[in-house]
């Protein structure tokens, strides 16, 4: 018997450009519907549940029933961690205008639950800079100071290691190309922020807003600053 994982199989699922599409879709985070599915991949939903049937038996996305509807999202913060993967190995899409290096989805976005793009990638160097954090056997854990910081930033370390979660990895960013934080601790530190009213969630989007309250307190604490069009 062979127990090998089926990497053909996998590859077929996410080599296919609508399912690939949706995944894409759903690094923003939030669960979607069939409907705004085949909306966003421009497929009719008939042909869009085919697709899901397919993402969900080789367990790439999950699905729950709330009343009339049923919701998709991502299986685990490893299928995102995939697709961000993914997305720094695949060609740049030609533009029909300029490239803009300070484009919104580069300056700061969702990957999944925590933050990427410039604004994560900075924030996590700073970190590190500041021995808050270290990055040893591609993972990252806190020194002392850094305990001290996150429960000062009102995130209870100690409760995000209880989770089953993975505590904190370094992230490829696929804009970027350097680190940013994932796991528990990447996803609690951007849900903070959007409490503290420095960041704003897009809907239907990725793309992560810094409000002029942000944009001051990154630049205070973190030296950290950013400019969206």
């Amino acid at each position: 018997m062979n127990d090998e994982p089926d990497l053909s199989r996998l590859a077929r699922t996410i080599g296919d450009p609508t399912r690939i599409q949706m995944l894409a879709l759903l690094m923003e985070g939030r669960a979607l519907t069939a409907k705004e599915l085949a909306y966003g991949t421009e497929i009719k939903p008939a042909t869009a549940t085919t697709h899901l049937r397919q993402l969900l038996e080789d367990k790439l996305l999950d699905m729950t029933t709330q009343g009339r509807h049923k919701y998709f999202r991502l299986a685990s913060p490893e299928v995102a961690r995939l697709i961000e993967s993914l997305m720094v190995f695949a060609p740049k899409r030609k533009r029909a205008g300029p490239a803009n290096g300070n484009d919104a989805i580069c300056t700061a976005r969702f990957c999944y639950d925590h933050l990427a793009g410039k604004l994560g990638t900075q924030l996590t160097e700073v970190l590190l800079e500041r021995g808050l954090l270290h990055a040893d056997d591609g993972v990252f854990s806190l020194s002392a100071q850094g305990e001290t910081w996150f429960r000062s930033f009102g995130i209870d370390t100690r409760e995000l290691r209880k989770s089953r979660r993975q505590f904190a990895y370094p992230c490829l960013d696929w804009s970027e190309r350097r680190d940013h934080l994932a796991g528990a601790l990447g996803a609690t530190l951007a849900k903070r922020m959007i409490e503290l009213g420095w960041l704003t969630r897009s809907k239907h989007s990725r793309v992560v807003g810094i409000t002029p309250e942000g944009r001051s307190a990154l630049t205070e604490q973190f030296g950290i600053t950013l400019h969206q069009e």
